[in-house]
């Protein structure tokens, strides 16, 4: 009886991992061809030929990225986009970098768990669930916070020296939809009369952060 139950709690365990991350790859390596012009869930494998070691290699998360922005803080992804050895392996990284005072503002990622390793400085971070439910900590240098699938979170520096942490996702590509700039900069508009009703404001209120969450020309 009780090798049957760990035979079941193995299999669900496989199934709910494979379930809650991109799917498992078919083959050793699918390196991503970033220049077809041709579309999948994903993207198409380089011939084996014609990949090596570089595909699999990025140095962008070296280096502080610049904060000097309306945010104060700055993403700087590691996905498949940048490391196109990543596709199928479902995976990825970010460095996120915030200026006193930073935030990096509430957003989701539809396709991934997030966790933080914060490298320098302190955090307050939160996500907020499904219930309207508020969980937040504040966290510092060598200290980790997780971020549920699809869930509304941010991460804000309230001390007054820099602050950085290192992100893993469980997907090759999470997607990030920040909630402000989705509602207020989508192309085209949200319609005023959605947003003045969704948010209890006038239209010259709505108009006011429009133009601020503009993109810059």
């Amino acid at each position: 009886m009780v090798a049957i139950v760990a035979l079941l709690f193995v299999t669900f365990a496989v199934f709910f991992n494979a379930a809650a991350a991109d799917p498992d790859l078919l083959q050793d390596v699918c390196v991503a061809d970033l220049a077809s012009g041709v579309k999948v869930n994903g993207f198409l494998c380089k011939d084996i030929a014609n990949i090596s070691a570089a595909d699999f290699f990025f140095e962008g998360l070296a280096k502080p990225g610049l904060t000097n922005n309306t945010f104060g803080s700055l993403v700087t992804a590691a996905n498949v986009q940048k490391i196109p050895g990543l596709n199928t392996l479902g995976v990825s990284l970010a460095r996120i970098d915030y200026a006193p005072g930073g935030l990096n503002p509430p957003h989701t990622h539809p396709r991934a768990t997030e966790i933080v390793f914060v490298l320098d400085g302190e955090l307050d971070v939160g996500f907020i669930t499904t219930a309207n439910v508020l969980m937040s900590k504040s966290i510092k240098k060598g200290e980790v916070f997780t971020f549920p699938k699809g869930l509304v979170h941010f991460q804000k520096n309230n001390g007054k020296v820099p602050a950085a942490v290192i992100a893993a996702f469980n997907s090759q590509l999470p997607g990030t939809q920040s909630i402000a700039t989705t509602l207020f900069a989508a192309t085209p508009p949200v319609p005023d009369n959605v947003l003045t009703k969704a948010f209890q404001v006038g239209t010259k209120e709505v108009n006011k952060i429009k133009s601020r969450l503009a993109p810059k020309k």
